[in-house]
């Protein structure tokens, strides 16, 4: 009998892995991605403080498409990156949350770049 992975397993251990190497501090925190089915999440974090300092998802008045696609996670990219330039927040290290750099969070990442993040 063939067993079948647990996706959501397999993605909690790739997020611990990468957690193990991948820490914020208040001078680069990190910016943290969680997506489920309807929407997409992300914070930028303190580790050391223990604060997230941003947050932006698609349940935000300012964003227009209320789903996990590929416009939604432009947008919530784009408000993250005014968000924390708002906080002065320039630097932050990318924390994709055991996800695969590949489609919503590529697209997420790539509109936090043009809004002025850097990692």
């Amino acid at each position: 009998m063939i067993k079948k992975a647990d996706r959501k397993f397999e993605r909690t251990r790739r997020h611990i892995r990468v957690r193990t190497k991948v820490s914020g501090t208040a001078e680069r925190p990190r910016l943290c991605i969680y997506k489920s089915n309807n929407n997409i999440y992300v914070q930028v974090i303190d580790d050391v403080a223990g604060n997230t300092l941003a947050s932006a998802s698609t349940l935000e008045k300012e964003v227009k498409n209320k789903h996990a696609n590929k416009e939604a996670a432009k947008e919530v990219g784009t408000l993250i990156a005014k968000k924390c330039k708002d906080k002065k927040i320039e630097e932050v290290v990318f924390d994709r949350g055991g996800y695969i750099y590949h489609g919503v969070v590529k697209e997420l990442a790539e509109a936090a770049r043009e809004g002025g993040l850097k990692f």
